[in-house]
């Protein structure tokens, strides 16, 4: 059995509300609540969600870029949630971020070159031609030219910005890649490049991703398994097949049915959710989704429901299938 490279386990992030002229704590946000999942070595696991629903803090809260509130991420038997930063600095060779705009993530001041070569100086490699080299390596491996490293971020097309971002999560060699909404902000045609060209970097350097994104087909197209967010909590998780033929939380069921289909022939039923998401400083009692839910049941007002198995592999918060 395939053993996982990454557990989460009850991970929460809460920003606290300031207010009145003392400047107190009147609040909190609850950004994540709660969130917990393994990710098996090689794996591409998609996390998908409407905006808001935590997706990005709760990827960088694993690489604890933001310092979770409660929790424990697991990295390779290790945890990583208590570790001084010295030692944070030498695990973040093995665990990387692509982001989601590739533009204001790449210093403009500096060149290509300097970009993909300050993980390594980082980690050790003192040799100026050394990481030349490498440098040149990595390029190549993203489908970019040598002699691209002397140029600056203005000077690429977005598509090619993120390849230069790809290529400096890829200088020192990770074994786990969180990539926040990497193709989001890139024309559609250049998408299905970028997405494949990752796809041939995990076969090639058995890579394990965890995918944030919004957009269904993008998700399904790159993921093995998804797991579906909403304020701040997962409601479903399985696998990507298994997702998309038969969902079962009311919320992933909504988000289904907005996908448009190539064939009109085919169209479905759309769910229309009444009412607005809530709000994360003001989490509905119960389920979170209930105050949207076509099937809300009293004991959704009481009962927050447990994320629990329902078939094998295939996991629900959800009152509906006790």
């Amino acid at each position: 059995m395939q053993k996982p490279i990454l557990e989460v386990d009850g991970l929460k992030k809460y920003y606290d509300i300031k207010g009145g002229p003392l400047g107190r704590k009147v609040g909190e946000v609850k950004a994540v609540d709660d969130v917990s999942f393994m990710v098996m070595e090689g794996e591409i696991l998609g996390i998908v969600g409407e905006s808001g629903c935590g997706k990005s803090t709760t990827g960088k809260s694993i690489l604890r870029l933001i310092e979770p509130t409660e929790g424990k991420v697991i990295f390779e038997d290790k945890d990583i949630t208590n570790l001084k930063s010295e030692e944070m600095r030498k695990l973040r060779k093995d665990m990387q971020i692509i982001f989601q705009d590739p533009y204001a993530s790449l210093n403009p001041r500096h060149t290509v070159e300097k970009i993909v070569g300050e993980p390594l100086l980082v980690h050790g490699m003192k040799s100026a031609k050394e990481r030349q080299e490498r440098v040149k390596e990595l390029l190549e491996i993203v489908g970019l030219s040598p002699y691209h490293a002397k140029r600056y971020p203005h000077q690429f097309s977005g598509g090619q910005r993120q390849r230069i971002g790809i290529a400096r999560a890829l200088a020192n060699n990770p074994k786990l890649i969180i990539c926040d909404e990497p193709v989001s902000a890139l024309d559609v045609s250049i998408q299905s490049q970028i997405l494949n060209l990752m796809e041939e970097l995990r076969d090639e350097f058995n890579l394990t991703y965890i995918f944030i994104a919004h957009d269904l087909s993008v998700v399904k197209h790159i993921s093995d398994r998804i797991g579906v967010m909403y304020l701040g909590r997962m409601v479903e998780l399985t696998d990507k097949d298994k997702l998309y033929d038969d969902p079962k939380h009311p919320y992933t069921q909504a988000l289904l049915s907005a996908v448009p289909l190539p064939d009109p022939d085919l169209r479905k039923e759309r769910l229309i959710l009444t009412g607005d998401v809530p709000s994360p400083a003001n989490p509905p009692s119960g389920c979170a989704f209930r105050t949207r839910c076509p099937h809300a049941m009293d004991i959704c007002k009481e009962v927050r429901p447990e994320f629990y198995p329902v078939e094998d592999n295939h996991f629900v918060a959800c009152h509906l299938y006790k």
